[in-house]
């Protein structure tokens, strides 16, 4: 399964300016945790999904994009493509599962580079020298090496492989449940402070943020 976006973007995130953000203001506490679920879902059926997946990558891949990328077994990236990780500029935790594997790809100090200092754009170099892709690739032809990709996988018997991966997935992240599960009530609780409301109010208005810890 090859998975890709547009020739601008792979994923460019979440929206700061749609109306669905400031719906989560009027939910109660209840409705705001079913509603964050949806991400975590969304990724845990493709990191569960039998087949091979492949994440072909051209443009922006950032933030709930980059969550989306680390799920899938591979990725394959435009030279000229970048990834970056926003969430904590604007006041939020990075969620979705996505630290545990950006953790099992890159280790420990890539992964606190990557989310922490939230400005920092990826290059296609970058990425594949911490080894959160597998291959780069020339502008516009990540599709098409992430099909060649595939050709070689659909090449081998499928049982085999879809068996590896399970063994592969399972002993990787059999940990990550309980090393993430509070994520979603870390967004939900992040998005109550003062900081998420300066972190998108200064992007939205291109100055820098003034955050203050509370």
């Amino acid at each position: 399964m090859v998975l890709t976006g547009s020739a601008a973007a792979f994923s460019a995130g979440f929206d700061l300016k749609d109306a669905e953000g400031g719906s989560r203001k009027s939910m109660d506490i209840g409705a705001l945790r079913r509603h964050l679920k949806l991400g975590p879902r969304l990724t845990h059926a493709w990191h569960e999904m039998e087949q091979i997946t492949i994440a072909a990558i051209e443009g922006f891949c950032v933030g709930g994009g980059v969550a989306l990328a680390v799920a899938l077994d591979f990725r394959v990236m435009g030279r000229n493509a970048h990834m970056r990780v926003p969430e904590i500029g604007l006041g939020m935790n990075m969620s979705w599962q996505s630290i545990p594997r950006m953790l099992h790809l890159v280790g420990p100090a890539r992964t606190k580079q990557a989310v922490i200092l939230a400005d920092q754009r990826i290059s296609a170099d970058q990425a594949y020298e911490w080894g959160l892709v597998e291959q780069v690739a020339d502008p516009g032809q990540a599709f098409d090496a992430a099909m060649a990709l595939a050709s070689k996988v659909a090449g081998q018997p499928p049982l085999p492989v879809a068996m590896t991966k399970l063994t592969v997935n399972r002993l990787t992240h059999a940990l990550d449940d309980l090393a993430s599960h509070m994520d979603v009530d870390q967004f939900a609780l992040a998005g109550l402070t003062e900081d998420h409301r300066e972190g998108v109010e200064a992007f939205l208005a291109r100055r820098k943020p003034t955050f203050r810890g509370r």
